[in-house]
C-alpha cells in the first residue's frame, strides 16, 4: 500500500490545462527502467525533483550543457553518456519513490526551489532568463505573466472598454489577460469560429513546422498532445479548447469584420466601424483597441497573364476547396514553401499527375519524427508524473530561444553568395549532403534541389524525407522555368512549355507586409496609418505606433522569427505589454497613451541594423520578410531576452506620450 503524504492544499494556477491529480504509478520496477531509458533526461530530473522535494538530484555536473544547434538538436540536452547514466539512476530511484509514496499530485516550489531548478536547466541563467523562464513554470514561486491589477480596483466606476480585432492565437491572448485584469471586452471575428490561420488553412497536409510543445501558451500547457509535429485540426480543437476553458466565447462576435477604426481626441476613444455578414454597418466605441489580425491572413496570388482564361479550378492554399476532387486530376502546386511541402507529400498518390512549380529550393532540417505520434513513453510520462509535459514543455521552450541563430550571423569578412559564414556554409554543406543522398538515383537534378541562398535566409522546413520522394514519383515532375502565362487548359513556362493541368494550387504566401489590411485606421493627426507608414510598417515592439494612442499590435512589424524563438512567447509579450498600457491609462486617469516618434525611431535603427546581419537580410536574399522598399518588415532578429526586456520594462514616462 503506498505511503501517503502531508496533503497539498489545491494551487490557484494561471493555466487552464492545470490538473491537480495525476495517475498512481503501479508498474512494476523493470517497467520503470524501461521508461528511464526512452526519457528525456532534462526534463525528467526537474520533473522529479520538483514532485518529490529532492532538489540533491539535482547535480551541478549533470546539468545539460544544450550545445548551440546547427542542424539537429543532440539527445539529452547534449549530456555525456556518464552524466546520462548517472542520471538514470537518480530518476529511476526518484520514480520509485513517487510510485511508494503515492506522489500523484503537483507540489510547489518557493522561491529558493524555483531559482534552483530554473539554474539547474539552464546551466545558471540571469536574472531576466530566470524571470523569462519563471512566466513559463506553473508551479513556480510566483508565476509572471497574469496582470497583477484589477480594474475595479485601480479606475473605480470609470467606464472602459476594448476592442479586440481577432481570434486567432493573439486574439486569444489578449482575451485572456484582459478577463484577468477584469476589463471589459469585445472581440469580432469575421469567421465562424476561433483560430484564425488554424481555421482558414485546412489543406491536405496541415501541421505544425514547429514541435508541438513550443507551440502553446504559457497559461494553457496542453501536456497530451497526440502527435511530435500537431496537425492543424489539432491546433484548431487547442483554440477552441482555451477559449471554452477560459469562458471567452460570450464575449466574442462572429462573422463580424472591422472595417475601420478612427480615435476622437475630444472623448477618448476610438470609434469602430464593423460589418456583418449580412453586409450591415455598426457603429460602436472603444476606449483602447488590440489589433489581433496576424501576419498570414491575407493570401498573396501572384498576378499571371490569363488568369481569368483558364477552365480549371484554382485555389489559395489558404482558401482549400474541399468540393474540389484531386483524384486522377492533372495538379499544379505553385510555390515550394511551408504549405507546398505539406501538401506536395500528401497528395501525390492520388493526382494522375502533379506539378510543382518552383522558384527557389527550400532548405530542410532533419525531422524524422515530423509524423509520429508522441512516443509512448513521453504519453505514461506526462500522465503520471505530475507536470512532466509542462517541464518538457520549458526544455524546449529554453532551447528553442537561442535554437540556430548563431548559423544565420553574418561574417563582415565572409565574402562568398551562398552562405554568410563559416558556420553557415558548415550547415550548407551537411544539409547539402542530406540531398544529396536523397537524390542519389536523379543526381542530374541536384542544381535544381540544392538551393542557391544561405541557410537561414528563409524558414527551414522540416525534413522526414517525403518531400524528395514525392517529387521523385513517376506522376510528379519539377519545374523552375517561371510561369509566364495561363492558357484554357494549362500553364505556359518561360521556356516555351505547356503544361496541362486542371487544378492550380497557389502556395505562394500572404500578402505579409501589408499589414492591418484593409482597415482603415485613422489617428490623432486624422492620417490613416497607412498614410503614415507609406508602404513601410513600422511599430514600437511591433505593437505601438505614434499617432495612435491607445492602439496595439500583436505580432505586428519585426515580431517573426525564422531559427529561433518561440511565437507565442512573442504573443504574450506583446499582450502583457498591452494590458500594462490600460493599466497605466487606468491608473493615471488619462484618455490613452501613445509611443515618441524619437522612441519609435531608435527602435527601427537598432532593429534594422540587426537584420542586415542576419542571413535572411542580405542583399543576395530574397523572401516575404522584406518588403518592396527591400527592408525585413518581419523579423525579430534578437533573443527573448530583449524582447522580454522591451516589453515588461517600459519607461512610460520617458517613452510615451498622455493624452
Amino acid at each position: 500500500m503506498p505511503l501517503t503524504t502531508t496533503a497539498i492544499e489545491p494551487l490557484s494556477v494561471d493555466d487552464v490545462y492545470w490538473r491537480e491529480e495525476y495517475a498512481q504509478i503501479r508498474e512494476d520496477d523493470a517497467f520503470l527502467e524501461d521508461i528511464v531509458k526512452q526519457a528525456d533526461l532534462p526534463s525528467l530530473l526537474p520533473a522529479l525533483a520538483a514532485v518529490t522535494g529532492d532538489l540533491s538530484i539535482l547535480r551541478t555536473h549533470l546539468r545539460p550543457p544544450f550545445p548551440p544547434v546547427d542542424t539537429v538538436a543532440p539527445a539529452n540536452g547534449g549530456m555525456s553518456e556518464a552524466a546520462q547514466n548517472e542520471a538514470r539512476e537518480l530518476v529511476l530511484a526518484a520514480l520509485k519513490r513517487v510510485r511508494d509514496e503515492g506522489l500523484n499530485r503537483p507540489r510547489p516550489l518557493n522561491d529558493i526551489e524555483t531559482r534552483a531548478v530554473i539554474g539547474f536547466l539552464t546551466n545558471g541563467a540571469g536574472e531576466t532568463d530566470t524571470k523569462i523562464l519563471t512566466h513559463e513554470l506553473d508551479i513556480a514561486a510566483k508565476k509572471l505573466g497574469a496582470p497583477d491589477w484589477k480594474r475595479d480596483e485601480v479606475a473605480g466606476d470609470r467606464p472602459f472598454s476594448v476592442a479586440v480585432i481577432g481570434t486567432g492565437m493573439c486574439g486569444i491572448a489578449a482575451m485572456y489577460r484582459l478577463k484577468q485584469a477584469g476589463v471589459s471586452f469585445t472581440a469580432f471575428e469575421k469567421n465562424p469560429d476561433v483560430g484564425g490561420v488554424w481555421w482558414a488553412n485546412t489543406y491536405p497536409g496541415v501541421r505544425l513546422d514547429t514541435p508541438t510543445f513550443g507551440y502553446s501558451f504559457s497559461f494553457a500547457q496542453r501536456a497530451d498532445w497526440p502527435h511530435a509535429f500537431a496537425t492543424g485540426g489539432e491546433i484548431q480543437d487547442y483554440a477552441r479548447n482555451i477559449v471554452e476553458r477560459a469562458g471567452l466565447r460570450e464575449n466574442i462576435h462572429f462573422g463580424v469584420e472591422v472595417v475601420s477604426l478612427k480615435w476622437d481626441e475630444s472623448t477618448g476613444y476610438w470609434d469602430v466601424v464593423t460589418r456583418t455578414d449580412n453586409d450591415e454597418l455598426e457603429h460602436h466605441r472603444f476606449n483602447a483597441v488590440i489589433s489581433a489580425v496576424g501576419q498570414l491572413e491575407r493570401p498573396n496570388i501572384p498576378e499571371i497573364e490569363g488568369q481569368n482564361a483558364f477552365k480549371g479550378v484554382c485555389m489559395h492554399s489558404a482558401r482549400w476547396n474541399h468540393d474540389v476532387e484531386l483524384r486522377g486530376k492533372r495538379v499544379a502546386v505553385i510555390g515550394t514553401g511551408a504549405s507546398a511541402y505539406q501538401i506536395v507529400p500528401t497528395i501525390v498518390d492520388e493526382v494522375e499527375h502533379l506539378t510543382v512549380f518552383q522558384r527557389s529550393g527550400p532548405w530542410m532540417v532533419p525531422a524524422p519524427n515530423y509524423y509520429d505520434e508522441t512516443p509512448k513513453a513521453m504519453r505514461w510520462l506526462i500522465e503520471h508524473v505530475p507536470c512532466y509535459g509542462q517541464w518538457f514543455r520549458l526544455s524546449a521552450f529554453y532551447q528553442a530561444a537561442a535554437g540556430r541563430l548563431h548559423t544565420a550571423i553574418t561574417d563582415p569578412n565572409w565574402n562568398r553568395e551562398d552562405s554568410v559564414s563559416a558556420k553557415n556554409l558548415e550547415v550548407r554543406e551537411t544539409l547539402t549532403k542530406i540531398i544529396r543522398e536523397q537524390w542519389k538515383n536523379h543526381p542530374e537534378h541536384l542544381d535544381k534541389i540544392v538551393p542557391t541562398y544561405p541557410p537561414g535566409g528563409k524558414r527551414m522546413l522540416r525534413d522526414n524525407g517525403v518531400w524528395a520522394a514525392a517529387l521523385q514519383r513517376p506522376n510528379a515532375a519539377l519545374v523552375t522555368n517561371p510561369i509566364v502565362r495561363f492558357t484554357e487548359t494549362g500553364l505556359v513556362t518561360e521556356d516555351g512549355v505547356e503544361h496541362p493541368v486542371d487544378v492550380v494550387v497557389y502556395a505562394t504566401g500572404f500578402t505579409a507586409a501589408e499589414f492591418l489590411d484593409p482597415m482603415e485606421i485613422r489617428g490623432v493627426s486624422g492620417q490613416t496609418i497607412k498614410e503614415y507608414w507609406k508602404g513601410d510598417a513600422k511599430a514600437w515592439g511591433g505593437i505601438a505606433v505614434p499617432d495612435f494612442p491607445n492602439f496595439f499590435i500583436l505580432l505586428g512589424p519585426n515580431t517573426n522569427y525564422v531559427v529561433h524563438g518561440s511565437q507565442h512567447f512573442m504573443m504574450e509579450c506583446a499582450t502583457e505589454f498591452a494590458v500594462e498600457a490600460i493599466h497605466q491609462v487606468l491608473r493615471r486617469g488619462i484618455k490613452g497613451i501613445e509611443v515618441k516618434q524619437e522612441v519609435l525611431d531608435a527602435f527601427v535603427e537598432r532593429v534594422d541594423a540587426e537584420n542586415q546581419r542576419r542571413a535572411w537580410g542580405r542583399p543576395q536574399v530574397s523572401n516575404w520578410y522584406k518588403n518592396r522598399f527591400g527592408r525585413v518588415s518581419q523579423v525579430w532578429p534578437f533573443s527573448h531576452r530583449e524582447y522580454w526586456q522591451l516589453t515588461h520594462e517600459v519607461d512610460f514616462d520617458g517613452d510615451f506620450i498622455s493624452h
